[in-house]
Order: structure tokens, then sequence, then C-alpha cells
């Protein structure tokens, strides 16, 4: 079992920027890992996600405006968002999937996340 601690989130006006935080509990630089978020009524998106050999891959709608990054350390990953847009205004949630062998290619299906957070709420307006 693997503990997930989002924050980080907001309200911000378009074009602002936000960075959002997740704490894992148990973290191993081999797993899989990333941000998903989900507005109410309709089917998660993947947003980032990064595999165990820090490969990144970035849904089309926010590519050049978000960033994922990890800090093995701290046991984090982040999500920084610039230019942000009223469109990106959804739940955010960090997810990953725990493996004993090494991560790769990290999808953006939430299908193959077991563990996600409890969601942090980010709010663009116009």
């Amino acid at each position: 079992q693997v503990q997930l601690v989002e924050s980080g989130g907001g309200s911000v006006q378009s074009g602002g920027s936000l960075r959002l935080s997740c704490a894992f509990s148990k973290y191993s630089s081999k797993y899989c890992m990333g941000w998903f978020r989900q507005v109410t009524g309709q089917e998660g998106e993947g947003v980032a996600t990064m595999d165990g050999a820090g490969t990144t891959r970035y849904a089309e709608d926010v590519k050049g405006r978000f960033t994922i990054s990890r800090d093995i350390a701290s046991n984090s990953v982040y999500l920084q968002m610039n230019s942000l847009k009223p469109e990106d205004t959804a739940m955010y949630y960090c997810v990953v999937k725990t493996t004993a062998l090494f991560c790769l290619a990290a999808s953006l299906d939430q299908h193959d996340y077991p563990y996600w957070g409890q969601g942090t709420q980010v709010t663009v307006s116009s």
C-alpha cells in the first residue's frame, strides 16, 4: 500500500502558475507516477507521467506549459503548471504504479495506476 498526499492547488487567473506537490509514503525511483485530472461528470484525463528512467509523457494540451518532476530524496513528485487556462480547471490527482521491476513507458491511461491521492482542486478564472 502507498499513501499519496497532494497539495498546492488553488485559484488563479488565466495565465497564472501553480505548483502541485505529492508526497509518497513509500517511494522508489523504479515506479511509474504521474498526474491526472478530472472534472465532475467527465472521464479522467492523464496530464503528465514519468517512468522509472525519468522519461516523461504529457497530454497534448499541456505540452510546453506543464512540467512533471520528482525529488527522490524527499519522496515527492511535482507538477509545475504555467500559462494556465480556464479549461485546466479540474481536480488533480497524483498517481503511482508500484512495480517490483523497473517501470518503463508510463502511460496516460488511468487504469494503469492503482494508487491515487485524495486530489487537489485547481480553478482557473478568465
